[in-house]
């Protein structure tokens, strides 16, 4: 395994990180803690889950896989994560995590899933951050981060509070582009910067074909190229892989060993293919979102992506149905003003795409 420093913190973590949103069997405590056991034989020291995770039961399985890991006197490090912004409500919720993780305190303490400045200062102003910096003073917290899905600029709004020492944020051979000027500004405040979804949300194993530029072989499992296109960034701190089955854990620590570092000048000609390889596939980044109709313009996007990847227009529906829960025919409200294609900054031909989203028919 191969360790980093978080950060200004002192700590050294993997670089595989342990994700516990995607146990296949999460009611079979068992396999679950098996993985977690597995991963730690194999060097992971970073295992991240939150309370919203299988209504909690992510919680409650880690609390079993850590304290087999002290069991067995295999070191870890334990990240999990608040909605909460209230102090009262901030110290019931991180007293009852402490519970069913079974630990004095956590680790990397995250405040959850800023989308937008607005979330951010409504959550600032409720008190977030000074019942945090008490509960780290009084021990519970051992360092305060934040989970963060601002892409551009504006997550130097967050960073600039200087209380933050790391950022769960999104970043893959899948949407690296648009993510770039955040990962920058994480650099430049030197700070634990983790990955997650590193495998695209799945998209990457999915179609390993569309990916085939991240190989640096042609046997090399698209896990194992997207693993090492993220760890030749040297100031990724940890990628956090979702596992479902121990199969996958074992997979991910497979990568670890047939890891070779790329130079800076190799991973730069990795991304440049990446530009031709993934052309008219919307990175997601989100900058169409605010659309005068009321449009959830990425979302409609994302079913896009599955039609360019191959998918019939029954699962192009069903993606927009089932996992985005919205009807097809509110991408016909388009009035065609142009204000998403003005904001996207890979000039899709976003109105067309939602035209013809709308004219399919069930």
């Amino acid at each position: 395994m191969i360790y980093r420093p978080y950060g200004k913190t002192g700590r050294d973590v993997s670089i595989l990180g342990f994700g516990g949103m995607r146990f296949a069997e999460i009611d079979n405590k068992e396999k679950c803690v098996a993985m977690m056991v597995r991963a730690a034989e194999g060097g992971v020291n970073y295992f991240d889950t939150a309370p919203a995770y299988f209504d909690i039961k992510s919680e409650q399985v880690f609390g079993l896989g850590l304290a087999e890991l002290r069991r067995r006197g295999l070191p870890y490090f334990v990240a999990t994560k608040t909605f909460k912004s209230r102090a009262e409500d901030v110290r019931g919720e991180i007293e009852a995590q402490l519970g069913r993780l079974g630990v004095p305190a956590i680790d990397f303490y995250h405040i959850w899933c800023i989308t937008d400045l607005a979330n951010w200062r409504k959550r600032k102003e409720k008190g977030v951050l000074d019942i945090l910096r008490k509960l780290k003073e009084e021990g519970l917290v051992k360092h305060i981060c934040v989970s963060s899905h601002l892409i551009g600029g504006e997550i130097n709004e967050l960073l600039m509070e200087g209380v933050f020492e790391g950022v769960l944020f999104g970043y893959s051979a899948y949407n690296f582009k648009t993510r770039e000027q955040a990962f920058n500004a994480i650099r430049a405040k030197a700070l634990g910067a983790v990955v997650m979804n590193p495998l695209g949300g799945g998209l990457i194993p999915q179609h390993p074909e569309l990916f085939g530029f991240l190989k640096s072989s042609p046997k090399q499992s698209a896990v194992s190229s997207a693993l090492h296109f993220l760890w030749d960034h040297q100031d990724i701190t940890t990628t956090l892989v979702g596992f479902s089955t121990l199969s996958d854990v074992e997979e991910a620590l497979a990568a670890i060993e047939t890891y070779l570092p790329r130079s800076a000048a190799a991973l730069a000609a990795v991304k440049e293919k990446a530009g031709v390889s993934l052309e008219g596939i919307c990175t997601g980044c989100g900058y169409c979102d605010d659309c005068p109709q009321g449009i959830p313009i990425p979302k409609f996007m994302d079913a896009w992506n599955q039609k360019i990847l191959g998918a019939d227009s029954a699962a192009v529906l069903e993606r927009i149905r089932m996992h985005w829960s919205i009807e097809a025919k509110k991408a016909g409200e388009c009035v065609a003003c142009g204000a998403c294609e003005a904001a996207c900054t890979q000039h899709l031909d976003i109105i067309n795409r939602l035209g013809a989203l709308a004219a399919i028919k069930s």
